[in-house]
This record gives C-alpha cells, structure tokens and sequence, in this order.
C-alpha cells in the first residue's frame, strides 16, 4: 500500500512507511498532548515534497497556527504565502456566529454537517488536516455521526487526499469512541505519570492502522524545539 510520510522519522518505521494514502487517520487525546503539532508534521513534510495542502482550523486562527508551527520548527508560513497552504478558516467563523446569537440569531446555524466540511475541498488537494474535528461531532447523535464520518471517507476517497482528523479526547468519549470504527487508522496520545521516574511524560499509543503491522506498545515522546521526537525503546505495554 502506498503511503504519505508523517513528517516523524520514528512514527514512519511505526507505520510501514507513513498513512496510507488517501485514507483517513485519527489523532485523538487530551489538550496538551501533541495532538495539533502532529498534524503541523504532516503539513511541513509534505509542502517541503510539493504537495498541496489544505488545513481547516476550527478552535484557532490561522497566525495562531503559523506561530506554533515555527515554534516547533516547522515554518508554514512560506507555504500558507504562495497558496500551497490553505487555511480555511472556520473558527472565526464559528466566533462571529456565536457572537451574533447573542442578538437572536438561530443557534442552530452553528450545526455544519461533517461531510460538509470537506466537499468544498480544492481539486489537486493532497493532504488534509482537520483541527479540531470533535467541535462538530458532538452536535449530532450517534447514528446520524455514523453516517457523517461514512460519508466523510467516501468524500475523502473521491477527491483523492490522505486526511488526518484530530478529535480531542472529551469529544470523542463523548460521542462513544465510534469515530474510530470509521477512520482507516487511530492514533492516541495521552500523559501520564512514570512510576519510576516519578515525573509526567507524554505516551503515543497506535490503536490500529489497517493494513499496517503495528506494536500493541505505547511510546514515550517528547516536544522540542524541533518538534516531536519519539524514543524508540523502552516502550511500555498496555497490559
């Protein structure tokens, strides 16, 4: 199968070589814990290899995300300039229509359909990242958020992108876990205490990749100035 680098040299020999291509992959976990700075890697690595790439940022802006971006080492900004970037702006949008229902504007017009999110997606588009899918998913009910990531892979496969979806971890408990059973891949992150260190670390823990050998270990990483640097031993298990 082919696949599309990560931008992380560790989680590319994790998973055969990247995502697979034009399939959906999930990044799930609590705030803090890398979530936004994996998909900042896929950006970079695949605007430095030419690609097209599209960012639809729903919780910041996107100079919020430009500074974040070069604070790990990874400058879009080049990119977002020429238009190799797209940064579609759906957070101030979603702003200006909670502001306004302060005014009596129908709340209901804050309801955007998952898979509506992605049909107005560029053709020549290669790379997506959604950023934070969850704001969405919560507004609707279990079955009609079924169809929705359904139709979401289906718009995904035709338009011919490798997407990755980040969900934060309240949103996706939420809405039962069940974005997982729709996507290609999932990838969790979390932080928690090491017994024997007694200090935080941050954990990546791949739940599944189709088609892809995967370890049932979860891996210690950390975040630099360079961005994600996973180590390769001493994973810990689940168990």
């Amino acid at each position: 199968m082919e696949r599309v680098s990560t931008g992380i040299e560790e989680l590319d020999r994790k998973l055969s070589g990247g995502y697979p291509v034009n399939k959906v992959t999930l990044v799930t976990g609590i705030a803090g814990s890398g979530k936004t700075i994996i998909g900042i890697h896929f950006i970079h690595k695949n605007c430095l290899e030419g690609k097209k790439c599209l960012l639809i940022a729903t919780e910041e802006t996107p100079e919020d995300i430009l500074y974040q971006a070069k604070m790990v080492g990874h400058d879009l900004r080049p990119y977002y300039e020429n238009g190799q970037l797209v940064i579609e702006n759906i957070f101030e949008d979603r702003s200006e229509v909670i502001e306004q229902t302060r005014y009596g504007f129908r709340p209901e017009i804050l309801d955007i359909e998952i898979p509506n999110l992605f049909r107005s997606i560029r053709e020549g588009t290669d790379c997506l990242v959604v950023d934070n899918i969850g704001t969405f998913a919560i507004r609707v009910s279990t079955k009609k958020l079924r169809d929705q990531f359904d139709g979401l892979n289906y718009i995904v496969r035709k338009k011919g992108c490798t997407a990755l979806l980040i969900m934060d971890e309240s949103a996706h408990n939420m809405t039962h876990q069940l974005a997982e059973y729709s996507v290609y891949g999932s990838i969790h992150l979390l932080i928690k205490e090491n017994s024997y260190l007694g200090i935080m670390e941050r954990y990546m823990y791949i739940l599944k990749m189709r088609s892809t050998p995967i370890s049932p270990e979860m891996s210690v990483f950390e975040i630099t100035s360079e961005g994600i640097k996973i180590h390769e031993s001493g994973g810990v298990s689940l168990a």
